[in-house]
Order: structure tokens, then sequence, then C-alpha cells
């Protein structure tokens, strides 16, 4: 059973892991909402279950499905893959599902974030969203983890962490008044602090371009080592892409980490610019309260959206002009890993990518890889 705990996790000895970290596990959600993701979401499940079967290679892998979806999706995904009857709003388990942090003894523990889709009656891209909101607890009770209830607004796709006390942010996000308008930029590093165990917070700026999670840290920038970081970047001045990567890269250099060292930073290509053609707009269901999908609009395309699994990286494929150049950089990053990459336009095209509609279950103590 889990319970309910009113402490803090960095008062009792429990820190967020770097991804990099052994996993127990891994968490998705199925797509089903024809107002997000086109033609009833048929093309985007496909692409939902090759990533579940590509995280399957290398550690287990948990769908929640609505009850409605679960013999389509039980038929859809590997027979590796678990399925579990799971409501939800839609299928972004990376900013929906718990935060894990992991004791000095290797317990594992949950932070349930409070989540208002991404902006609350102030932008957020869909209304009601209250299942979304319970699936962190859904996740920690089938799991056994004790939960920490956090009082802010945040999703797992806006921190980033070393696992050695250092987070990643950015200021688009966090400091955005549809999420904590009650709270300053201090206030929220406390909290940030006090529910990950880190003790150093490096504000970046914005996200990636036209990002309308308003610029998660996870779609522009992550660690994937202690000091290390990947950061998407494109040489071409006149995209606007270009001005916030370098304000990025600049505050990156000019940081310390949560243990005095000084930052690496590897630069992946930006794919694209890719847009939404028409076709894929017009597939999408309109007029019920789900943000549109319009023809023409920029999309958020970052090969940093990758996914770190035990002994391999699942990496979304975006733009055949640069998939090969990221994944062989991506390879270098990760000499120890297997790299896989999948198809992930129809991620992209409903709003986020392959990090975004995952989430790692550390492995603490006891588990199994």
């Amino acid at each position: 059973m889990s319970k309910t705990l009113t402490s803090k996790p960095a008062a009792d000895g429990f820190r967020m892991p770097g991804e990099f970290e052994p996993h127990r596990g891994c968490w998705m959600l199925w797509p089903r909402r024809p107002d997000n993701w086109r033609r009833a979401a048929q093309p985007a499940q496909q692409a939902f279950a090759a990533v579940a079967a590509a995280i399957s290679r290398f550690e287990p892998v948990t769908v929640g499905v609505a009850a409605t979806e679960f013999d389509r999706a039980r038929a859809a995904l590997d027979p590796r893959v678990r399925v579990v009857e799971l409501s939800s709003d839609d299928a972004w388990m990376r900013d929906v599902g718990p935060t894990c942090v992991v004791g000095d003894r290797g317990e594992v523990r949950g932070v349930d974030w409070v989540f208002n889709a991404w902006g609350g009656h102030l932008g957020g891209l869909y209304h009601p969203w209250d299942q979304d909101d319970a699936v962190a607890r859904k996740v920690l009770e089938i799991e056994r983890f004790d939960r920490y209830r956090a009082p802010m607004v945040c999703e797992g796709g806006a921190i980033h962490a070393d696992g050695e006390g250092t987070l990643l942010v950015t200021e688009q996000c966090l400091l955005n008044p549809n999420r904590n308008p009650h709270l300053g930029r201090r206030q929220i590093e406390t909290l940030l602090c006090a529910y990950t165990g880190a003790t150093t917070v490096l504000w970046l700026g914005e996200g990636v371009f036209n990002d309308e999670t308003d610029g998660h840290i996870d779609n522009l920038a992550c660690f994937v080592a202690p000091g290390e970081v990947a950061l998407t970047w494109t040489d071409n001045a006149r995209d606007p892409q270009h001005a916030i990567s370098r304000d990025a890269l600049e505050r990156l250099m000019d940081a310390r980490d949560a243990r005095g060292r000084r930052l690496k930073v590897h630069k992946l290509p930006m794919p694209g610019p890719l847009r939404t053609t028409r076709a894929e707009a017009a597939g999408v269901v309109t007029g019920t309260g789900a943000k549109p999908r319009s023809p023409g609009e920029r999309l958020a395309a970052s090969y940093v959206n990758f996914y770190i699994a035990n002994g391999g990286v699942v990496v979304p494929l975006l733009d055949a002009r640069t998939d090969r150049a990221a994944l062989a950089k991506i390879r270098r990053l990760f000499p120890g890993r297997k790299v896989v990459g999948v198809p992930a336009r129809e991620i992209l095209l409903g709003g986020g990518n392959i990090h975004c509609i995952t989430q790692q279950i550390p492995l603490g103590r006891g588990g199994r890889r």
C-alpha cells in the first residue's frame, strides 16, 4: 500500500536520480484523444507501440490504458509490455506521472506534482485535467511506493537532474504566471530543492521555439552524465532557435553544478524546421477543449527528447536530413549503450516526443532490471 507522506524528500534523505542511473522500468500512457491526435489517434498509437517495444528491449514497460482502449492496446503492444487499466486525460506520462526519488538505503518514493495541463485557464492545452492530475498517485499505488504531494504546479518535463544535486530548468516555464503566480523565483527554487533533493538549480531562459509546454527543459537540454549536458542547436542565425540556444549555451558555460564543476556541453543538431501539413491538421477534431492544430504551424522538434534505458537510448527519428548526424552524436555520448531510432513524427504532432511520453522508475533497493 502507498502512503501519503507529510514530510519532504530532501529532509528524509531522498534525491532525484539521473536518468542514466539504473531503472526498475518505464511507464507510459496510451493516446486516444481525437482532438489532439489525428485520425482518432491511430497513427500515434502505432508510434507509441514502437517506442514501448524499443524500450522493452532494455527494461520492463508498463502502459496505462483507458478501459475502452484496453483490447486495442493489448493487441498493438509488444507481448513483453504490461498493460494496466488507468484513466487519464491524455498520454504525457513524463508530465503527469510521478517523479521518483531514491533514499540513502535505496528505497524508492514518488513526488506527485500538481498538474494543470501546462497553464490551467491561462493558456492550458485542454480541460478538464483532473484525471491526469490523479495519474501519479495511481502509478505510485500500483508500484507500492510512498507518495509526496508537492504544493506547486510542475511537470516532469520541466526539470532535469544530474543525480548529484543539480537541476536544470527554464525561466519560461517555471516562472510563467500560469503555473505558480503566488511564488517567486527563490520560493520555487526552495520547493524544487525540497522535493528533489537538489542543492543547485541552473536556470536557462527559454525552451525550444514554439514549444506549447511553455519551454520545457527536456526538449532543450538534458544531463547525459554528471557534469555533461546535451543541448539542441542550430547554426542558422536567422532561425529563432539560434538565439535561444546561444543564450542557453552561455548560461551553461558560466554555470557551476552542485559539486562545483564547470559543465561540458554537447550540441545536438536541430531537425527541420518542421511544420504541420494541411492533411495532418485536417485529421484532428476541433472545438472540444484542446489546443487546435493548424497547417503550417512550426513543430517544436528536438533530438534531445530521447529516453535513456538500461543499456540503451531510444531516440526520435524526425528528419531524414539530420537523423543520421543526431544518432551518431548520441552514440558518442552513450558509448556503453545501444542507440535505437524510432520514427516519431506522429508523437511530435501531438506536442511532444519520446521523453515526454515516458517516465522511468529508478531501480532502488530490491528492484529488478
